[in-house]
């Protein structure tokens, strides 16, 4: 994969054979799941699983996220998975359900050594109030959601360079730009400087696609249409 652009590409990860499979490669940097990817795997033992995936991680990052909507049981729970591998990064979300502020979870499992993804940003004020907590040696993966940002129809570019200059005062912090929706955005977020990127497995496999040829790719699109014709016995009399 040398044609990937220079970022970090952390795989959303449902299945610990997911995790397993590209362990391996040079390029993929570290892992990250969430309960939704977890539902979606068929993961009905958080335990297991996370051993299992901690393992298969072979000591890159694995972010396993809080499943818990107040705030002293996330921060039970954070602890908890912390102490579960020292590749362990305990994902929280900005926000509780009704829209409390996570960030003293946050300030209290930085004080206590555990590597934290805060989760689910999508707003100036929330990176801000996070910023606003944040010591110059905080350890701190900061996900901006910037697929949905863009699916609000706001372009997420201007966006997270923003946040790079706001999160500059903070050298140890990485911005992560999450759900990214096709492969331009691998692109987007490398030539700004973001610091990772988290990639599905679906969009992984479309990585070859990087550099094609487009005279070529037309010809195989067309190539595609005419076979599906055939195929489909499709006739115009």
């Amino acid at each position: 994969m040398s044609r990937i652009p220079p970022i970090k590409v952390f795989t959303d990860a449902s299945t610990v054979a997911e995790i397993r499979g590209y362990a391996s490669e040079g390029w993929v940097s570290g892992f990250t799941t969430n309960p939704t990817l977890m539902r979606k795997g068929g993961v009905t033992d958080y335990k297991a699983f996370a051993e299992e995936a901690i393992e298969a991680a072979a000591g890159k990052p694995l972010s396993l996220e809080v499943v818990a909507d107040d705030l002293e049981t996330m921060e039970t729970q954070g602890r908890i998975l912390g102490s579960w591998g020292t590749n362990v990064v305990v994902k929280i979300p900005i926000s509780t359900t009704s829209g409390e502020s996570c960030l003293p979870v946050v300030r209290s499992l930085l004080d206590a050594g555990i590597g934290v993804n805060v989760t689910a940003i999508l707003t100036d004020a929330q990176v801000s109030s996070l910023i606003g907590i944040l010591r110059p040696d905080d350890r701190i993966i900061v996900s901006v959601f910037a697929g949905r940002i863009a699916d609000s129809g706001i372009d997420p570019v201007p966006v997270m360079r923003r946040y790079l200059d706001e999160l500059a005062g903070i050298p140890k912090a990485e911005l992560l730009w999450a759900s990214p929706r096709e492969v331009l955005n691998i692109v987007q977020a490398s030539e700004i400087g973001c610091h990772i990127i988290t990639v599905t497995p679906d969009l992984l496999r479309k990585l070859d696609l990087l550099g094609r040829d487009l005279h070529q790719f037309s010809l195989e699109t067309v190539r595609m249409f005419y076979d599906d014709a055939l195929s489909a016995g499709l006739e115009i009399a």
